[in-house]
């Protein structure tokens, strides 16, 4: 990864900064990066090591001149992440930059759209409105396959909390058994790019109808996984297809769930699965703390983005008017 003037890294650091991010993530610091330069250069700064009094005018500058929240903190981002890999004093946490950035967050931060969550009673709903049996007019019917993936995809994805790409990535060989249920091994994931290993717990359900494990162990023996992906396609003759699916595709699986059973399904997707557990979890009075370590939120203060709207409710003197 070669970024433009101020910061050159020979070929060994290149590499190490290279399998240190995404790919996607690379190109959108080499943008913002290109970005800050300019801008340093054209207002007689000096780009690196940068001081808090540039980066201060300059998120002011992209705040007055329009830009979001989401893409302030992407700049800063890339800042933080130049200063790093030069061995700099990270710039954008002093005093200065720390009050300019929340201000900026007060007046411009807009909360941004979530997924609705899909937690109980809601989701057993769904989960009991996944077909059992596939009927046929030429042939025996059979176990529904589409059916008891979708089943384990909903008690599975909300269980666990994994992110939409986590499901969709998720692999046989990252599962491991437990005397207490099941342990899902991670080594990537959007906050983890280093390789470091995550464990995702999935502990044995109170009921059997709705037990992850169960569900799990049933789907990868009536589909004959065995290894490679655990989500797949699954053919309108039964079949499972040894073709994965996409966020989007799993999106797309949720939403025609809760569509099958009888609900609106505006505002879900397969990431309501993950803000389900934090919201349920929190009702049922997990700290944030318990709630990271499953959903392994490096930030706890992002947990609040997705209790927040219930939090509204509690104790709260509008729901107590006599009307």
């Amino acid at each position: 990864m070669l970024l433009p003037e101020d910061l050159s890294l020979d070929a060994a650091e290149a590499a190490f900064a290279s399998a240190s991010r995404a790919s996607s993530t690379l190109r959108g610091y080499r943008s913002d990066w290109t970005e800050f330069v300019t801008w340093c250069r054209d207002n007689h700064h000096t780009a690196l090591p940068a001081t808090d009094i540039a980066i201060s005018r300059y998120i002011s500058v992209l705040a007055t001149a329009g830009a979001k929240v989401g893409t302030i903190s992407r700049r800063l981002s890339t800042i933080r992440f130049a200063h790093k890999v030069r061995n700099h004093p990270d710039p954008t946490q002093t005093a200065r930059v720390i009050a300019v950035w929340e201000g900026i967050r007060r007046q411009l931060g807009a909360p941004p759209d979530q997924a609705r969550p899909l937690m109980p009673p809601l989701l057993l709903d769904v989960v009991d409105a996944c077909p059992a049996m596939t009927k046929w007019k030429t042939r025996d019917d059979e176990p529904s396959l589409s059916g008891i993936r979708d089943r384990v995809l909903l008690l599975v994805g909300f269980v666990s909390a994994l992110r939409a790409s986590e499901l969709a990535a998720l692999e046989v060989d990252q599962i491991k058994p437990h005397e207490r249920g099941l342990v899902i091994e991670l080594t990537r994931s959007k906050t983890n790019q280093t390789g470091d290993l995550e464990l995702v717990v999935l502990p044995w359900g109170a009921r059997q109808d709705y037990c992850p494990v169960t569900a799990l162990r049933h789907w990868l023996t009536v589909a004959g996984i065995t290894e490679g992906l655990v989500f797949r396609s699954v053919s309108k003759g039964n079949r499972v297809s040894a073709r994965g699916l996409t966020p989007d595709g799993l999106s797309r699986l949720i939403t025609q769930a809760v569509t099958r059973a009888g609900l609106d399904a505006t505002g879900f997707s397969a990431h309501s699965l993950r803000a389900g557990f934090v919201t349920y979890a929190a009702k049922r009075g997990a700290t944030s703390l318990q709630i990271a370590r499953q959903t392994r939120h490096k930030d706890l203060a992002s947990i609040g983005i997705y209790t927040r709207i219930e939090d509204a409710w509690e104790e709260n003197a509008a729901t107590q008017l006599p009307l």
